[in-house]
């Protein structure tokens, strides 16, 4: 009998490797991951408050997803499955946490426009529009994150988050509206000197 000993997965698609494992591959279930943990690992910290809950929805998600890999019915790319059982993870740990108290800016932060090639404020313009994204409720966020930053078109974000189409694109138009109004401060006509010289 003759052993295979090349490299687990290699050459087998995404949904080759999962029904492996499904079928008891100890090494198939690991493959798929190190294809899509970064993809998987972006998506938790985007729509998760914290890098700690983040953490914990996605071990939450692929303990998951390590379990029910047998019921993937192959009807979407197993990137997609992976993606939505992420996000499920994510939101409903924002459900359990829902009571947790949040700690509003100060009025008196100031906030400088962004300098040409200035990577103090390319990070500080990041870290304000993140957190304006945590300002949304987790719905419109995940589906905000999903459209907006990840790229997905609105029936792709629909099928990752099990809503219709038109959930979708109420949720990103709100979230839109919401975004623009808490991030307004940022806009150019707001830096500049009035005619008082305030």
């Amino acid at each position: 009998m003759r052993i295979n000993r090349g490299i687990a997965g290699e050459g087998m698609t995404d949904a080759q490797l999962l029904a492996a494992h499904a079928s008891g591959d100890a090494r198939a279930f690991a493959e798929l991951l190190s294809r899509h943990q970064d993809h998987l690992w972006q998506t938790a910290k985007r729509t998760s408050y914290t890098p700690e809950d983040a953490a914990d929805a996605l071990q939450e998600a692929l303990l998951s997803a390590h379990r029910t890999a047998a019921s993937f019915r192959a009807d979407a790319a197993v990137r997609s499955w992976l993606h939505k059982i992420v996000v499920n993870a994510c939101l409903d740990r924002i459900r359990r946490n829902r009571a947790r108290p949040t700690v509003p800016l100060s009025d008196d932060e100031k906030y400088e426009p962004a300098g040409a090639r200035d990577e103090m404020s390319d990070r500080e313009t990041s870290m304000a529009i993140e957190e304006a994204l945590f300002t949304l409720p987790a719905e419109q966020r995940a589906a905000i994150v999903a459209v907006d930053l990840e790229g997905y078109s609105v029936a792709e974000a629909a099928a990752l988050l099990g809503v219709p189409e038109g959930t979708v694109k109420s949720r990103c138009a709100r979230a839109r509206s919401k975004l623009a109004q808490r991030l307004k401060y940022m806009q150019n006509d707001r830096n500049q000197i009035t005619p008082d010289g305030v």
